[in-house]
């Protein structure tokens, strides 16, 4: 059974647990980073968690919510393994699978219906990576860590 977590911020609380069913529904295995309620919290509190897993390998992707979509992105990505797509239909869910090799998907949770997730969800899980000259430019997506200068 494959591992898929999750993770959210309060705006997208409703539609985490929405999800978390229809994941459980589709035969995966759900790992729930939380919130574990509607309360307000920080999102990059659930969003690194949910990073740090699918960098170990504990996850085989992830999928991450907020209100506009962006912070989690923009937090995920911070990590050196992560590829968090943001997504608003299920063309771009296709191709930040087949293009960019993303292994996060992320919702704008204000701007989307549950159905509009699903579908987008069932469009990246079906989408496979092309490799070719994608692979070599998702090569050139980590930053390496420049030389240490003798002083």
């Amino acid at each position: 059974m494959t591992k898929i977590g999750i993770a959210s911020d309060h705006a997208g609380y409703e539609m985490k647990e929405f999800l978390v069913g229809y994941l459980d529904a589709m035969g995966y295995e759900v790992l729930d980073f939380g919130p574990n309620s509607p309360d307000s919290v920080d999102y990059p509190d659930y969003a690194h968690p949910l990073a740090k897993a699918v960098e170990k390998g504990e996850v085989a992707c992830g999928v991450a919510l907020c209100g506009s979509g962006e912070g989690m992105a923009i937090t995920l990505n911070k990590h050196q393994g992560i590829r968090a797509g943001l997504c608003w239909d299920p063309e771009i869910a296709t191709l930040i699978r087949r293009h960019n090799d993303a292994n996060v998907i992320v919702f704008p949770a204000r701007f989307i219906t549950n159905d509009e997730a699903v579908q987008m969800l069932d469009a990246y899980f079906a989408a496979q990576f092309e490799g070719g000259r994608h692979a070599n430019r998702i090569a050139k997506i980590p930053v390496q860590a420049a030389p240490k200068s003798e002083e």
